[in-house]
C-alpha cells in the first residue's frame, strides 16, 4: 500500500510544475510499458505519490487559467498511471514471435527498448493488474488519466508535448487491456507527428499486433516505415527481421530475402562477426535469419535461383553461410541431391573461396549418405581434379594451412589411382580395360604431383611404371621407372627400377617405328650411363655402359654421344689407342656441334696426335681444327670481346697454315680489331692479308677498311692514298665519288695541296653530277688556287661554279646559291676595282665616257649579286653600287682641270664639277642606307659594317660614330634578318637601272662640264 501523502503548499508546487514544462518520458518506449515511470524527482523523496496528486488538483482548481495548468494536468495523469502501474511489470518482454503455423523459428533478442508485453502467437497483449487489486480499482486510475488526457487536448490543441500526451493516453489504454482503443490513440500520434520520438516504438508496437493479427500487409507497412527510416532508429534490426517474416508470410519470398539480407548486411557493416560468439538471443535471430532465407530459397525453387538471386542483387561476403544453412536445410529433409546440388553451385561459382574445399567434401559426404557410390566417386574426382597441389586454387591459398583439406586430398587420390588399377587388372572389366588406365594413370600421376616428397611417393611410382609396362606402353614405363630410381632419396625399390628402365628401354626399341628408333636408342644410352654411375656394384653395369659407349658412336647424337665418349674415358682409363681414338673422335664432333668449340679444339688435337702423317683423314681433321678455333672467335665478336676474337683468328693461320678458311679468319682478325679501334694493328693486318691473298674477293673491301684505320689512326696522308686506290678499284661509281672526295679531303687536312687538288679534279671530271656536290668541290678547288696565287685558275674556278649554279636547273639548291653569290661576287671585285682605277682627265669628255661605260658594267655584275637572295652578298653588293656612286662623284671632284682656265673660270667649272659630284655622293649615302635596312632586319656583317663606317665618313654630322654605336647598332639585337624587301632590291636589282640614271646624270654633267671647259678654252 501507498504511504498517505500530506498536503504540499502551492508555493511548492509550482516551480516544481515550472521545471516540468518539457519532461522527458523515462524508461524508452511505449512497448516498455511498465518502465514508463514519471519523473519522480519533481518531488522530495520523503513525500508521498498520493500528496504530489492531491497538490495537483489543487492547484488545477485554484489557478485553472495559469500557464502551467496543462503541464499540472499533464502531470496530474502521469501521476494517476504511475500510480496504477509504474512500480510492477518492470521485467524485459520480447517481441512478439514469428513464426507459427508450420514455421519452426526461435525466440529472438528484444531491440532496444522493445519491451512488449508477452504475448501468444494468436493472441493480442492482456493487461496484468498489480496483485492485491481488484478489477475496478486497478482501472479508476488509468480512467481518470485518460479523461485528464482528453481534457488537456481539448483544451490546449496546441499543446507542446501533445504527442507525449498521446503516448501516455495510448499506455493507459494498453494497460487496461484496451489494445483497440490504445491502437486508435497510436495512429492518431503518428499521423499527427509522425516525426515524433514515440514515432518508431509506435510503429512498431501497431505492427506487432498486426502480425498476431495476421494482418501482414498492415504489419508490412509498419515495420517498413522504421526499415526505411534507416539504422538511427533503436528498432532497425529487429524491424528488418520482423519485416523479412511479413512478407515471408505473404509468400512475397523475394522481397522477403531483400530485407533479411538487409539485416545482415547492416550487421556485417557494423562489424558483426559470425564466428565470434555473441549473445544467446543475437545468435539465435541471426541463426533464425539464415534458417527464414532458407525457407525462401526452398520456395522460390532452391539451388536454381541462389546464384541468380546474388548475381542479380549483388554478393555478400557471408554468401558461404546461406549455401550452407540451405543446403543442410535440404539434408535433415533427406533432399541429398539438392544439398549436394547446393554445394556444388557454390563452388561453381567461387572455385577460389576459403568454403569450396569444404564444401566439395561434404558433396562426396552427402552422397556417401544417401548410399550414391558412382556419385560420390565422381565427387571423389571432381575434388582432386579441382584442389590437386597442381590446381589454380592454391595460387590463391597458402596449402601449409589447409591440413584437413591435404589430409582428404592425399587419401582420396590413393583411393582413385588403387580403384582404378584394380579395375585394369579385373578380367570382367576387360572392356574398359583402356579407360581403367587412363583413369588409374592420372590419379597416380596426381598423387606424385601433389605429394611428390610424401615417404608414400617412391613405392606409388613404382606402381604407376608396373602399370604402364602391363599395358605395354614401354617408353612411359621406362621413364617412370627411371624417375623411381633416380629422383628420390634411397630406397628400396631404387636399383631394380633403374635396372627395369633399361629393361623397357630396350622393349620399347623392339617395337619403335623408323621415325623414332634414334631417340628411343638415345633414351636407352642415357638411361644405361645413369645406371652405371648410380649403381656401379650392380652385377649388370659393365655390361650396361658397354652397350651404351657402342651405341652413343653409332648414333652421333651430339649430348649422348660427347657424354658417352667421356664417360669411357672416366670407367676405362686403360683403354685401347683405337679405342680412345674413336672417344676422342666421337667427343670432337659432338662438341663442335654443340658450339663447344674450345673443347672441340682439345678433342681434334687428341685425335690428329693420334692419327699418322699419311693417313686419309687428316686433312679434313685439319680443317675441322681451323673450323674449331675460327668459331671461337665468332663467339668471341658475338660477345664483343673483340681482342680475343682478333688472336683466334690469327691463329687460324698459325696452327692450321694449309686450312682453306686461313683467308677468311685474317681478314676478320682485322675486322675484329677495327671495332676494338687498335686502329694500326688492324690496318697491318689487313695490309698483310692483302700481300697474302691478292686474288681474294675481299681485297677492295680490305682496301676500304685500311683506309679507315689509316683515317682514325690521324694517318691522314696514308688514309688519303688508300681512298684513291679505292677510287681506282671500286667498280661501284657511288663509292668511287665518295673515295675521291674523302681523298681529297684527307689530303687537304694533311696540307698536300697538289694532291687534293688532283683528287677533287678528279672527281669533277667523273662526277659533275650531284650540282651541289660538284659546285662545293670547285669551290675547294677555286680556294686552292687561290692559295697558290694563280689567279688566273682561280677566277676560272669561280666562272665554273657560278656557270653550273645557273644551268642547275631544278637541282639548284641554297647551298649552290650560296657558293655561287660569293663566286660571282669575287669574281665582281676586280670589276670594281678597274672602275675605281679610272681617273677623269683630259680630254675630259673622252675619260668621262670610258669612267661610265665601266660603271655601267660594274653596277650590272652587282646588281645581278642580289638574284642569288644570300643576305651577305646582297650586303656586299649594296656596299659596292654605294661605292660606284661614291666614286664617281669623288672622280668629278678629283678630275683634271682643263689648262688655261681664268680665275672665274676655273671657278665656275670646279662649281660645275660640285654640282655634277653632289647628286652621285647622294645617291651612295641612300644606297648604304639600305644597308642600314638590313641590318634592322637581322642582317649584321662586315659589309653592313663598312656601310656604317662609309656613312660616318660621307656624312659624318647625321652619321656619327658614337651616335650609331650608342643608338642603332645596339638595337640590333631585337631584329632578325629577313631577305631584302623589294624596295632595297629596286635599287640595284636590275642591272640597268642604275647605270642609266647615273649614265644620263653624268651624261649631262659630262657635257655641261665639257662645255664649260670648251667655253673656258674659247676665252
Amino acid at each position: 500500500m501507498m504511504r498517505p501523502a500530506r498536503a504540499v503548499g502551492l508555493t511548492v508546487l509550482l516551480p516544481v510544475i515550472a521545471a516540468c514544462a518539457h519532461p522527458a518520458v523515462r524508461g524508452g518506449t511505449l512497448a516498455s510499458l511498465h518502465q514508463v515511470r514519471p519523473d519522480t524527482k519533481e518531488m522530495p523523496v520523503d513525500q508521498g505519490l498520493d500528496r504530489a496528486v492531491q497538490s495537483y488538483r489543487d492547484f488545477l482548481q485554484q489557478a485553472p487559467d495559469s500557464t502551467l495548468a496543462p503541464e499540472a494536468m499533464r502531470r496530474l495523469a502521469d501521476l494517476k498511471i504511475e500510480k496504477e502501474f509504474g512500480i510492477h511489470g518492470d521485467g524485459k518482454p520480447v517481441e512478439l514471435p514469428a513464426s507459427q503455423g508450420g514455421t519452426q523459428a526461435k525466440s529472438v533478442a528484444p531491440a532496444p527498448g522493445a519491451g512488449l508485453s508477452a504475448a501468444s502467437p494468436n493472441a493480442a497483449p492482456q493487461l496484468a493488474l498489480p496483485r492485491g487489486m481488484d478489477g475496478d480499482r486497478a482501472r479508476a486510475g488509468p480512467l481518470e488519466a485518460i479523461k485528464l488526457y482528453d481534457q488537456l487536448l481539448a483544451k490546449y490543441p496546441q499543446y507542446a508535448s501533445r504527442d507525449q500526451v498521446l503516448y501516455q493516453k495510448a499506455r493507459a489504454y494498453d494497460e487496461l487491456g484496451q489494445p483497440e482503443e490504445a491502437m486508435r490513440v497510436m495512429e492518431q500520434l503518428v499521423s499527427e507527428n509522425p516525426r515524433s520520438r514515440f514515432t518508431d516504438e509506435l510503429q512498431f508496437r501497431r505492427a506487432e499486433r498486426f502480425f498476431v493479427a495476421k494482418k501482414y500487409r498492415e504489419a508490412e507497412s509498419s515495420y517498413a516505415a522504421i526499415a526505411d527510416g534507416g539504422s538511427g532508429s533503436g528498432y532497425y534490426e529487429l524491424a528488418l527481421y520482423k519485416l523479412g517474416w511479413t512478407l515471408y508470410k505473404q509468400q512475397l519470398y523475394d522481397e522477403a530475402l531483400h530485407r533479411y539480407f538487409a539485416l545482415l548486411d547492416y550487421k556485417v557493416k557494423s562489424g558483426y562477426d559470425f564466428d565470434a560468439k555473441h549473445s544467446e538471443a543475437e545468435q539465435r535471430r541471426i541463426e533464425d535469419t539464415f534458417q527464414v532465407v532458407s525457407l525462401s530459397f526452398s520456395n522460390l525453387g532452391g539451388p536454381d535461383v541462389i546464384g541468380s538471386y546474388f548475381g542479380a542483387s549483388g554478393h555478400r561476403a557471408y554468401e558461404d553461410r546461406v549455401y550452407r544453412y540451405l543446403a543442410e536445410f535440404y539434408l535433415a529433409k533427406l533432399r541429398y541431391q539438392d544439398a549436394a546440388t547446393v554445394y556444388k553451385s557454390f563452388v561453381a561459382s567461387y572455385p577460389f573461396h576459403l568454403a569450396s574445399p569444404r564444401f566439395s567434401v561434404r558433396v562426396s559426404e552427402i552422397y556417401e549418405q544417401g548410399g550414391f557410390p558412382q556419385l560420390v566417386l565422381a565427387a571423389k574426382k571432381d575434388f582432386a581434379g579441382t584442389y590437386g597441389l597442381q590446381g589454380e586454387y592454391w595460387h590463391h591459398f597458402d596449402v601449409n594451412k589447409s591440413p584437413e583439406v591435404l589430409s582428404y586430398l592425399k587419401s582420396n587420390l590413393k583411393d582413385l589411382a588403387n580403384h582404378y588399377h584394380a579395375q585394369y587388372q579385373d578380367p570382367k572389366q576387360h572392356e574398359q580395360r583402356a579407360a581403367n588406365y587412363v583413369e588409374a594413370t592420372r590419379w597416380y600421376r596426381e598423387f606424385l604431383t601433389s605429394f611428390h616428397t610424401d615417404p608414400q611417393a617412391p613405392q606409388t611410382d613404382y606402381q604407376l611404371a608396373d602399370l604402364m609396362l602391363e599395358n605395354h606402353d614401354y617408353a612411359a614405363a621406362a621413364h617412370e621407372y627411371e624417375i623411381t630410381a633416380y629422383d628420390y632419396p634411397p630406397h628400396a625399390k631404387s636399383a631394380a627400377a633403374g635396372y627395369a628402365a633399361i629393361y623397357a628401354h630396350r622393349e620399347y626399341l623392339k617395337v619403335a617405328g623408323s621415325d623414332v628408333k634414334d631417340a628411343a636408342r638415345r633414351d636407352t644410352i642415357d638411361s644405361s650411363i645413369k645406371f652405371a654411375d648410380a649403381f656401379p656394384q650392380h652385377e649388370q653395369a659393365a655390361v650396361v655402359l658397354a652397350a651404351a659407349a657402342e651405341d652413343a658412336y653409332e648414333m652421333k647424337d651430339l649430348v649422348f654421344a660427347r657424354d658417352s665418349g667421356r664417360h669411357l674415358f672416366e670407367k676405362f682409363p686403360n683403354a685401347a689407342a683405337g679405342v680412345r681414338r674413336d672417344a676422342w673422335l666421337v667427343v670432337a664432333h659432338s662438341t663442335f656441334g654443340l658450339a663447344e668449340y674450345a673443347d672441340a679444339e682439345q678433342a681434334y688435337g687428341q685425335v690428329l696426335e693420334a692419327t699418322p702423317e699419311g693417313d686419309a683423314s687428316r686433312a679434313g681433321l685439319v680443317e675441322n681444327l681451323a673450323a674449331s678455333i675460327y668459331k671461337q672467335g665468332e663467339q668471341a665478336n658475338q660477345a664483343g670481346d673483340y681482342r680475343t676474337a682478333a688472336n683466334h683468328f690469327v691463329r687460324v693461320k698459325q696452327v692450321a697454315p694449309t686450312s682453306k678458311i686461313c683467308a677468311a679468319a685474317e681478314y676478320d682478325a682485322g675486322a675484329a680489331l677495327l671495332r676494338l679501334k687498335d686502329w694500326t694493328a688492324a690496318a697491318q693486318v689487313l695490309d698483310e692479308f692483302r700481300r697474302s691473298f691478292p686474288e681474294h674477293e675481299l681485297q677492295k673491301e680490305a682496301t676500304k677498311q685500311i683506309a679507315y684505320a689509316y683515317q682514325q689512326a690521324g694517318q691522314v696522308a696514308q688514309s688519303a692514298g688508300e681512298y684513291e686506290r679505292v677510287a681506282k678499284e671500286s667498280p661501284n661509281p657511288q663509292l668511287r665519288a665518295e673515295a675521291l672526295l674523302q681523298a681529297g679531303d684527307l689530303y687537304a687536312q694533311a696540307d698536300n695541296a697538289d694532291r687534293a687538288r688532283e683528287a677533287y679534279s678528279r672527281y669533277l671530271a667523273e662526277f659533275p653530277k650531284p650540282v651541289e656536290t660538284a659546285v662545293e668541290t670547285r669551290s675547294k678547288v677555286a680556294e686552292i688556287c687561290k692559295s697558290k696565287g694563280e689567279q688566273a685558275q682561280y677566277r676560272h674556278q669561280l666562272e665554273e661554279i657560278v656557270r653550273a649554279d645557273g644551268a642547275a636547273g631544278s637541282e639548284r639548291t641554297d647551298r649552290t646559291r650560296n657558293v655561287a653569290a660569293r663566286a660571282a661576287l669575287e669574281l665582281s671585285k676586280p670589276i670594281y676595282e678597274q672602275f675605281a682605277s679610272l681617273k677623269l682627265v683630259q680630254p675630259f669628255e673622252r675619260s668621262l665616257q670610258e669612267k661610265q661605260r665601266s660603271m655601267d658594267t660594274a653596277t650590272r655584275a652587282f646588281g645581278a649579286l642580289v638574284d642569288y637572295q644570300v643576305g651577305e652578298v646582297t650586303a656586299a653588293a649594296t656596299f659596292y653600287t654605294a661605292e660606284i656612286y661614291a666614286n664617281f662623284g669623288q672622280a668629278l671632284r678629283e678630275s683634271e682641270r682643263p689648262a688655261n682656265l681664268g680665275v672665274d673660270a676655273l671657278k665656275d667649272y670646279e662649281q660645275q664639277l660640285a654640282d655634277a659630284a653632289h647628286p652621285l655622293e647622294a645617291k651612295a649615302i641612300a644606297v648604304h642606307e639600305k644597308n642600314l635596312e638590313l641590318m634592322r632586319r637581322g642582317l649584321n656583317n662586315a659589309w653592313t659594317q663598312k656601310s656604317v663606317e662609309r656613312l660616318a665618313a660621307l656624312e659624318p654630322d647625321r652619321y656619327a660614330r658614337a651616335e650609331i654605336s650608342s643608338g642603332f647598332l645596339g638595337s640590333l639585337e631585337r631584329y632578325v634578318y629577313q631577305p631584302p624587301p623589294r624596295a632595297v632590291a629596286a635599287a640595284f636589282g636590275n642591272p640597268t637601272a642604275p647605270a642609266t640614271a647615273s649614265g644620263a646624270a653624268d651624261s649631262a654633267s659630262g657635257q655641261a662640264l665639257a662645255a664649260g671647259a670648251g667655253n673656258a678654252n674659247s676665252h
